[in-house]
């Protein structure tokens, strides 16, 4: 018996040892995990789901499954035409809220859209034809519940700017006019492609830093040149300028300026202003901004009439034609020289419009908590812009400053939109003739009084305190616009922000990773300097995928941490680094060049005889890794699934210690 006992205690001993033995190895490498292989796909599933993932992240298919075959075409209705889904839940109590800012919005457009009109070098009633047309398709297919859809200044001076580079608007109205209608086909054609084929995405390329110089510097450049109105000057420069600008400014100061257009353009700015200020100090008396420029008109009119100021050298606005929109298909260049060039404006033109849409409709949907459809929102502007464009309207877009009277005076569906453009077909039909006696000055103080607002001096100042870089797009688009021209400002804006993002790829982050004490933690030593080095182990992090395009820099930055760490360890005689762990736990891909600069950089650490080790590899990573057989060059024993993992093996007395 005793013998058995004996034997069976010494069993039980060598079966406990080898259990410990057994769990020592298998928690080597992670608690018990290796670093997990997903399963390889072919190369159609491994294509649909690329394309999936980024034409259709928002899997908007899903709400047609298991539909009957009338349920999923009644989905589809409601997908392009949202007014279907929306209107069946509309009430009286509804409309009353849209009826009034509808009518709060039209007083304010009317005004606007004449002055935005002559800052397109269009006809008055252009601009009132585009507040009538455009917002009643937006309406049935739009997402917004808060957009105001009409012209907007920017776009105007940057089709004006364009158009008037090609034809002179004086010269040659028709043609001007026409190229005008051209633009707007192709830059709804634009914005209606961008939203079908989803690559709505491309709009991002013009970061908000570059958007806020850029608007700032549109602002300016807008003020400026209304002082030919406010200022009565008739030769004023077609530069935009400043340089241009001022010089035809003072070049005119002792025979061009008129002191009663400087009155009335002085008095009713003053108005203009203190009505904004009164309307954003208290929020319930927003109507009084919104009336103001309407008021302004009315009472501008009023007095240039009965004084017949207009005798006395006061420009004003003249005839404004009569009636509604006249069909303008035929108008528009499908061929000659000029279908190239109406495509071009349009293209820029429509994307700058896009832009300021979908940034006012989000923002908008975020304070009311609803979400818009980027895609649906693109199908709709562009959708608005063809059918514009064949009833004489130029580009409408997303008014930021309708909009936000229009969220104030408590809209409730786009149907706000279908009230304005009511108002502005009464107009159009009965009332235009009236403001024949408007002066010039009074739509100058209007427009210098809206664009005032698009300078964001505050988010600027933000942009300088966060990131530097930003900044330099954000200046580099204001100037660009200020001292020479729209497009060169846009296209300053637009090649420092892909700068950016080519400086970012091409030249990652990589960070020294230390063990934060009493922890199996290992993070940046530069953000946690507590954080202590492992004798012997270098351990590095690479922020990036690694492409082509940084793959070389990586290799090369990593050797260089290598060098500058052998130099310290020379100095201060420590021991020297026999193991270099690279953790790829930001690395979310890697391509043929990325596993070429691992091979190389593995070549060049045995040369030095240290061991290289990767830690958490991600799924694409270690896939790439294996077919490349770069794991089998490394060998599997130097992968772990996290960092700690490593140092236990490599450095088991630090690892003991933690």
């Amino acid at each position: 018996m005793p013998q058995t006992v004996s034997d069976g205690g010494e069993d039980d001993h060598g079966a406990d040892v080898a259990s410990r033995t057994s769990s020592h190895r298998r928690m080597e490498h992670g608690h018990g995990y290796k670093v997990g292989v997903p399963p390889k796909k072919n190369f159609l599933t491994e294509f649909s789901d690329a394309v999936k993932e980024t034409f259709f992240a928002d899997d908007p298919l899903r709400q047609y499954k298991d539909q009957p075959k009338s349920k999923k075409i009644w989905l589809g209705l409601q997908h392009i035409f949202p007014v279907l889904d929306w209107i069946r839940h509309y009430s009286l109590g509804k409309f009353k809220g849209d009826f009034i800012a509808g009518l709060t919005i039209a007083s304010l457009c009317i005004p606007q859209d004449i002055g935005y009109s002559k800052l397109a070098n269009l006809p008055a009633e252009l601009g009132l034809y585009t507040s009538f047309v455009p917002p009643l398709i937006y309406a049935v297919m739009g997402s917004s519940r808060d957009i105001a859809i009409g012209p907007v200044a920017v776009v105007s001076l940057l089709l004006g700017t364009l158009l008037q580079n090609e034809i002179d608007p004086k010269t040659h109205p028709l043609e001007y006019r026409r190229l005008a209608f051209t633009a707007t086909f192709f830059a709804g054609v634009t914005q209606a492609a961008l939203g079908f084929f989803r690559l709505g995405f491309i709009i991002e390329f013009l970061s908000h830093a570059a958007i806020v110089g850029f608007m700032a510097g549109a602002a300016i450049t807008i003020a400026l040149q209304q002082l030919k109105g406010f200022l009565g000057i008739a030769n004023f420069t077609k530069k935009s300028d400043i340089v241009s600008v001022m010089k035809s400014v003072w070049g005119n100061v002792h025979h061009g300026w008129n002191w009663q257009t400087i009155l009335i353009g002085a008095s009713f700015l003053a108005f203009l202003l203190v009505a904004k200020y009164i309307g954003k100090r208290n929020k319930k008396l927003f109507w009084v901004s919104a009336i103001a420029p309407l008021t302004s008109v009315i009472i501008s009119t009023f007095f240039v009439y009965i004084t017949r100021a207009d005798k006395h050298g006061v420009a004003i606005v003249k005839n404004i034609r009569k009636g509604i929109n006249p069909p303008s298909s035929s108008l528009i260049y499908f061929t000659g020289p000029y279908l190239a060039t109406g495509f071009k404006i349009g293209v820029v033109a429509g994307m700058i419009g896009l832009t300021e849409a979908i940034a006012i409709g989000r923002t908008f949907a975020a304070l009311k908590d609803y979400q818009i459809d980027g895609n649906k929102e693109m199908v709709a502007l562009g959708t608005m812009n063809i059918v514009g464009s064949l009833t004489s309207c130029y580009i409408a877009t997303g008014s930021f400053s309708r909009s936000a009277v229009n969220y104030m005076a408590g809209c409730k569906t786009a149907v706000s939109n279908v009230v304005m453009s009511t108002v502005v077909m009464l107009t159009l039909l009965l009332i235009t003739p009236l403001f024949k006696y408007t002066p010039n000055a009074i739509l100058s103080s209007i427009i210098i009084s809206a664009v005032l607002g698009l300078i964001d001096y505050e988010s600027a100042y933000l942009i300088w305190k966060v990131d530097k870089l930003d900044f330099l797009a954000c200046m580099g688009a204001f100037f660009g616009v200020i001292f020479s021209s729209v497009e060169y400002g846009l296209l300053i804006a637009v090649v420092i922000s892909l700068a950016k993002i080519l400086l970012q790829v091409t030249r990652p982050r990589t960070v020294l990773l230390g063990n934060l004490p009493r922890t199996t933690i290992y993070r940046n030593v530069e953000q946690y300097p507590d954080a202590t080095k492992v004798p012997g182990v270098l351990i590095v992090r690479v922020d990036s995928a690694i492409y082509f395009t940084n793959s070389n820099y990586v290799k090369e930055r990593i050797l260089r941490w290598l060098r500058d760490e052998e130099e310290q360890q020379q100095d201060q005689k420590l021991p020297k680094t026999e193991f270099l762990i690279v953790d790829l736990s930001p690395v979310i891909d890697i391509d043929t060049s990325g596993i070429h600069a691992l091979e190389e950089l593995l070549k060049a650490l045995e040369k030095c005889k240290i061991q290289l080790v990767l830690a958490n590899p991600g799924p694409a990573v270690i896939q790439k890794l294996r077919s490349a057989k770069f794991t089998d060059m490394i060998g599997e024993d130097k992968i772990f699934l996290t960092v700690g993992d490593a140092v236990k093996k490599f450095a088991p007395k630090v690892a003991d210690n933690v």
